[in-house]
């Protein structure tokens, strides 16, 4: 999983122009993103087509705050730089709801 630099939503939007994404919003010290980490190979395992990128929110605040993501972990979905669907809150998650969320987004 490629973790992206600080970057603005300009940037980030033309990164996410060509292609399919699951993108992971988190930070180090967040618990529940703790959680979900050890998931996060098997899960991007699932989705071969799917490349995924890692977020950090210390790292880029401002790109969490235009892109509304106001809780960690959550991860977006995104084809050809339009977002399918988000998974945005600030609930722990497990590999099953990550992985229902991704298949309901990507149908």
């Amino acid at each position: 999983m490629e973790k992206l630099p600080v970057m603005n939503k300009e940037e980030f939007e033309k990164r996410l122009s060509d292609g399919k994404y699951v993108v992971e919003f988190k930070a180090d010290w967040c618990p529940d993103c703790s959680f979900i980490k050890p998931h996060l190979p098997a899960i991007e395992a699932d989705f071969p087509e799917y490349q995924f990128l890692q977020v950090d929110r210390e790292e880029n605040l401002d790109l969490f705050r235009e892109l509304n993501v106001f809780g960690i972990p959550s991860f977006i979905v995104y084809e050809n730089g339009r977002e399918v669907d988000r998974l945005v809150n600030k609930a722990w998650k497990t590999k099953e709801e990550v992985e229902n969320f991704i298949q309901n987004a990507i149908k």
